[in-house]
């Protein structure tokens, strides 16, 4: 009963007109921002994080859980009509959703999307209110060790699940947590990484770090490709797929709902690498895999099922453990923190209404997704038609009036340039950016675990493998790393003897 009870308190949050309004312009402006190329959720919820100062924290997260979960399904739309993923997960559903839209099924198209979409957000969501409170309570459990070693297994797996060099992955992921400990020790008052700088003193903010490494250096990347794009819409037409095309979409919507659930909870996998999942299990259990890449609904359904699920599902450790599984969740964790909020498994018990309500909310974004998207589908498609030189200097004066408005600090305008430069070096040395933001965020608690740790185990280290708990997830951690590191090896080994013997 309790379930039910905290749903109708969740319901009774996110159906006050307040919330309604903030649900909706989130998915709204998350549809646009995904149909969009070069403007992802990340840049916008960066950009967006200082208009949440002045919102209550049921409305800021609802906001921007309706945005991120919007741009999930925006970029289906440009994906099938133009063959032009707005997001990288919407990559695969260019595939074959794209060639049905040649084959003149644009309409039944974007109907699959819309209905694989909807399925798996709502199980997602369930999933979320289902396993949310036990993982929350057992949480609630957990000593200072397992923390510990429950956030550094979080940016290891990070770092190996991202794409690219492991070794570039690691080097990220510490960057990010040096940069985290920047400011005053609260043990000792000793200040770190400040440079003399009086602004420092405090740490580097979260959302300086955020605009910077995705907004400016997003920006930057983009006046790479002066090239204008040219928008040559497929006919849309009807919208109603066939009886025959719903029963091709069937199984492959339930298994890409299971399969972006899977990796929407595994830390740092993400909806790119569920999509891709998704698509390459439909190919191997058709009994025809040579429609794949020609308009097979099952290339089309089963990716965006694990899109939108993997996008739900990653609420899950997040609100549950306070960890984040990617960069956009880390900086939903950054808006809990600017409201004044430690994130974590307290979250559950201090702020009910705010963890019931962003749950229904989901459902209410979901269902609203549904019933504008497939109306205004005309309206997104010309949005294309805007150009890309009137769209970067508004979101450029935007992030610095929002930055300056944080601290009134001059200096904050000047790091968001360093960090977009720095972004953008990543960016082309093909270094993933997720681990460095994950890094800064969790640097901190990890530090703050240890040493809390040691201070109760009277600087004993062995506490942290005779907990059970703790020494669990380091075995997790070293499993990961070996399976990581040994394929490495071997391949430098082949190579080694390959050379010695053509030599």
């Amino acid at each position: 009963m309790d379930i039910f009870s905290n749903l109708a308190l969740g319901f009774g949050v996110a159906f006050s007109p307040e919330n309604l309004l903030y649900c909706f312009i989130g998915v709204l402006l998350g549809t646009f921002i995904g149909v969009l190329p070069g403007v992802g959720p990340l840049v916008t919820i960066a950009v967006l994080l200082p208009l949440t100062f002045g919102l209550p924290p049921e409305g800021a997260l609802i906001m921007l859980a309706g945005i991120y979960y919007g741009a999930a399904y925006g970029g289906s739309t440009t994906a099938i009509l133009l063959n032009l993923p707005g997001e990288s997960s919407s990559v695969v559903t260019c595939i074959d959703g794209y060639q049905m839209a040649r084959k003149g099924r644009a309409g039944a198209a974007l109907a699959i999307a819309a209905i694989g979409s909807f399925i798996a957000g709502c199980f997602g969501t369930a999933l979320i209110a289902l396993a949310g409170p036990p993982l929350t309570a057992i949480a609630l459990d957990f000593g200072a060790a397992d923390y510990f070693s429950l956030m550094l297994m979080a940016v290891v797996f990070t770092a190996a699940l991202a794409q690219g060099s492991l070794s570039k992955s690691i080097i990220m992921a510490l960057v990010g947590v040096l940069i985290g400990l920047a400011g005053t020790d609260v043990n000792s008052g000793v200040r770190r990484f400040t440079f003399g700088a009086y602004g420092l003193v405090e740490g580097i903010d979260f959302t300086v770090v955020a605009m910077g490494l995705f907004a400016i250096s997003e920006i930057v990347r983009n006046l790479e490709h002066s090239g204008s794009q040219e928008v040559a819409t497929a006919k849309v037409g009807n919208l109603m797929p066939s009886r025959q095309e719903l029963r091709e979409a069937g199984f492959p919507i339930l298994r890409g709902t299971l399969v972006g659930t899977f990796f929407g909870i595994l830390p740092g996998a993400g909806q790119t690498i569920s999509s891709f999942a998704a698509y390459m299990i439909e190919k191997r259990v058709s009994r025809d895999p040579s429609k794949f890449g020609k308009g097979a609904v099952a290339g089309l359904a089963a990716p965006e099922a694990a899109n939108n699920a993997a996008a739900q599902t990653s609420f899950i450790p997040t609100l549950s453990l306070g960890i984040p599984g990617s960069a956009t969740m880390a900086l939903m964790l950054g808006a809990l923190m600017i409201q004044g909020i430690s994130p974590g498994p307290q979250v559950m018990s201090q702020h009910p209404a705010l963890f019931w309500g962003l749950i229904a909310s989901m459902w209410i974004g979901n269902l609203l997704l549904v019933i504008l998207n497939l109306p205004l589908v005309g309206l997104w498609v010309n949005m294309l038609r805007l150009p890309y030189r009137w769209l970067f200097p508004a979101i450029l004066v935007f992030c610095c009036v929002g930055v300056f408005s944080i601290n009134y600090s001059t200096l904050d305008i000047y790091l968001i340039a360093v960090f977009g430069l720095v972004g953008y070096v990543l960016v082309k040395l093909n270094c993933e950016v997720t681990p460095f933001i994950l890094g800064f965020v969790l640097g901190p608690m990890i530090e703050e675990n240890f040493r809390r740790a040691l201070l109760l185990s009277k600087g004993d280290l062995t506490t942290f493998v005779t907990s059970p708990i703790s020494a669990g997830f380091l075995f997790l951690t070293a499993i990961v790393v070996i399976a990581m590191i040994v394929p490495a090896l071997r391949k430098k080994k082949d190579e080694v003897v390959l050379d010695g013997e053509t030599g």
